[in-house]
């Protein structure tokens, strides 16, 4: 089992930076496919990108492809999200998530993130 803490959420300008931590505990961090999500208000969770367990493959959504780096340090059990070039739609609160699957494949089903944090909110004001 891993537990996930989100950090750095914070209210930050059009076109502004924010880089989001999420520290993981738990020997086999290594081994998970990690996740990023966002949830906006009255929305449904989203998938925002993720990264494989050996941290050579990303994938993104769409809306963030070039303005948002994913990227994980696992001597430090942490992933991070850089978020460059903000809009205020990416008002969210953001999730990081971990995935136990065995693949070596960049994992972005909902359903396959077995560990959740609790969220950090990022406002993006216009």
């Amino acid at each position: 089992q891993v537990q996930l803490v989100e950090s750095g959420g914070g209210l930050v300008q059009a076109g502004g930076s924010l880089r989001l931590s999420c520290a993981a505990s738990g020997r086999t961090f290594s081994r998970y496919g990690m996740g990023w999500f966002r949830q906006a208000p009255g929305k449904e969770r989203e998938f925002v990108a993720a990264i494989n367990w050996r941290g050579d493959l990303t994938y993104y959504t769409d809306s963030v492809k070039g303005r948002f780096t994913i990227s994980r340090d696992n001597a430090k059990n942490t992933v991070y999200l850089q978020m460059d070039s903000l809009k205020p739609e990416d008002t969210a609160a953001y999730y990081c998530a971990a995935s136990p699957v065995s693949t070596d494949a960049v994992i972005t089903a909902l359903n396959l993130f077995a560990y959740w944090g609790q969220g950090t909110h990022v406002t993006v004001s216009s």
